[in-house]
């Protein structure tokens, strides 16, 4: 009988965790695993024929042996490009059916328990660790017969060898195996927590631009809507007792809706204000609404520029300007002033409006820029809209307000990025 070589058990650790099917690594680990299987394989069989050349077991040997050397592979490449859907379990027939030959092939002749550590790795990757834990035994138990089996007895140490180095090698792989689940997993979570952070900033985005379309509305639209309802409503009070000044009512509504018109324009192309089109300045266009405004509601406000004006961003620009018409409108609607008045001052490191006014006033709710409610207890979009604008930009709203003295709203912006 031939004595088999020292590594006859699986006295070799198996591979770390194969990857999942279907990634680059995994088809190059079944290749290299199927090439030493064919490679031990082919090394048994030479030395069977070597040392026992006129066997009658022959035959049988290098039949089992070529079946073997077809039925490994074939198994591996049904595992790996055809693996079980979601919910099925693995095609355990073709580990069966090598393992069945493998164990003939050892009875028959103890050199062919090489092929024991493929056969290790193959099974604990194929099965459950339940059932590739009793199998690996099994396989390590024929591999200790087969030793046994040497005639004169076989050394004690490779008997206890392929058990100690059985049991250490399924407690490395089962070991790698947990940590590429857990990786596995971790990479699932991760995906799957990128995918629910792009929802969320795919929504936190269309409230933003939600609210910020409700501000530029409430700001150009809405506003103008309310000075046309008005001037209509004057020109329908004056109709038959002045028939001139109802007209010039309703010409100066006229013009509130052509300016309307291009706003709405404006919000298709890019949402600017139509004020500071063609590259007019902010000082420009704030001095044209105090105009147009004692024009339109003959409420007298009077512009003032304080220090010499510096270039701001446009956001800057559009949002100070959008809040000196909100602040106007309530100042029409709400006040009851008799004059008004819009002062835009460069400070250094701000830039800073003021919108005052002579009017009835209010209370305000608490101290500093949060604490004012706004004429009628808070009610509105006005002031709201306005510190939504001004935090975008850094920037602080403050409302000072007294019953019967007036109001004044201050608007800073800083001129540096926070």
């Amino acid at each position: 009988m031939e004595q088999p070589h020292p590594a006859a058990a699986p006295s070799a650790a198996p591979p770390p965790a194969p990857s999942p099917a279907g990634e680059p690594d995994a088809g190059r680990l079944v290749l290299l695993l199927d090439s030493a299987f064919l490679l031990l394989l082919a090394t048994s069989l030479s030395r069977y024929l070597s040392h026992h050349p006129g066997s009658p077991r022959i035959p049988w040997v290098i039949g089992l042996s070529l079946a073997l050397a077809a039925a490994q592979p074939a198994g591996s490449w049904l595992a790996h490009r055809r693996p079980p859907a979601p919910g099925q379990h693995r095609r355990l027939w073709p580990l069966a059916l090598v393992v069945a030959l493998w164990v003939v092939l050892v009875l028959l002749a103890p050199s062919f328990a090489w092929c024991a550590v493929p056969l290790v790795y193959t099974a604990l990757r194929t099965l459950p660790a339940r059932a590739a834990i009793p199998l690996v035994a099994a396989l390590t138990l024929l591999v200790v017969v087969g030793e046994l089996r040497l005639p004169g007895g076989a050394d004690a140490n490779l008997i206890l060898l392929p058990p100690a180095v059985a049991a250490l090698a399924t407690a490395v792989f089962l070991h790698m195996e947990r940590q590429s689940g857990q990786q596995r997993a971790l990479i699932a979570d991760l995906r799957r927590t990128r995918r629910e952070l792009a929802a969320t900033e795919r929504r936190e985005g269309t409230l933003a631009e939600r609210e910020r379309l409700a501000m530029e509305i409430h700001d150009t639209l809405a506003q103008g809507l309310s000075s046309q309802q008005m001037l209509l409503q004057a020109a329908d009070r004056t109709w038959d007792a002045d028939p001139a000044t109802a007209r010039a009512h309703v010409r100066t509504a006229a013009g509130v809706a052509a300016r309307n018109l291009a706003e709405a324009r404006r919000f298709v192309h890019d949402l600017a204000p139509a004020e500071l089109a063609d590259g007019r300045t902010l000082d420009q266009a704030l001095r044209a609404l105090a105009e147009r405004e004692s024009a339109e509601s003959g409420l007298p406000v009077r512009f003032h520029l304080d220090g010499t004006a510096v270039p701001l961003p446009a956001a800057a620009q559009s949002a100070l300007l959008r809040i000196a018409q909100g602040a106007l409108a309530n100042v029409r609607e709400h006040a009851g002033a008799s004059a008004a008045a819009l002062t835009l001052s460069f400070l250094g490191d701000q830039a800073v409006l003021d919108i005052a006014d002579d009017g009835r006033g209010f209370r305000v709710t608490g101290p500093g820029p949060a604490g004012a409610a706004g004429p009628g207890g808070g009610r509105g979009h006005g002031l709201p809209a306005m510190r939504a604008r001004l935090r975008q930009l850094g920037g602080t709203l403050t409302v000072e307000s007294t019953p019967g003295e007036g109001t004044v709203v201050s608007a800073a912006i800083p001129l540096e990025p926070r």
